[in-house]
């Protein structure tokens, strides 16, 4: 299913939810600093970068352009982190990845178009940064501590990215999937 949004096309899958993709960026591979940008809707307000999939556009792919038009990096995509639900206000299904950034461009889309800011933030400030306005994001850098580490594999697939997912309480955000045993096809 699909809803026209002027200049984007939202996609949904099967289950009526928003299907999004964001890249948790990283410095290097210790993976203890973080790259955030303003929002677009409230500038003092830090988020992951991320957005909706486009049509026939793969979870992985979909992350790597939302973090090169949002926060203006390009990188090394890594690990699937897993794939987050988001029921309270909106139906959201987001796949999340990492990426260690290798390159960090002066002027991109966003900043150009809304004026959007980026900034690094260690883990533990990140996640209070944004645990009162966005504590779904919040959650992505929680698992990111008590679930994989750097020697994860990557899991971008080209199945679709389809890891199958549970349901459970519908108002809170929750984490649904971390493979660390898929390969790559390629």
């Amino acid at each position: 299913m699909m809803k026209f949004k002027p200049n984007q096309t939202r996609t949904y899958d099967g289950e009526g939810f928003k299907r999004r993709a964001a890249c948790l960026c990283f410095k290097n591979e210790k993976e203890d600093e973080v790259l955030l940008v303003s929002s677009s809707r409230h500038p003092d307000q830090w988020i992951v970068p991320g957005g909706g999939m486009e049509p026939e556009e793969e979870p992985c792919g979909a992350a790597v352009r939302e973090v090169y038009e949002e926060a203006g990096v390009k990188g090394k995509l890594g690990r699937l982190l897993g794939i987050f639900e988001h029921n309270q206000d909106r139906k959201h299904r987001t796949y999340v990845y990492i990426l260690i950034v290798t390159e960090t461009l002066e002027d991109w889309e966003d900043s150009v178009n809304i004026g959007r800011k980026r900034k690094w933030f260690k883990v533990d400030e990140a996640i209070r940064v944004l645990q009162s306005h966005k504590p779904v994001h919040a959650e992505y850098l929680r698992r990111l501590k008590n679930t994989c580490n750097p020697t994860c594999s990557p899991v971008c697939s080209s199945t679709n990215g389809n890891m199958g997912s549970q349901v459970t309480d519908n108002n809170t955000p929750h984490y649904v999937v971390c493979s660390t045993q898929a390969t790559v096809n390629r």
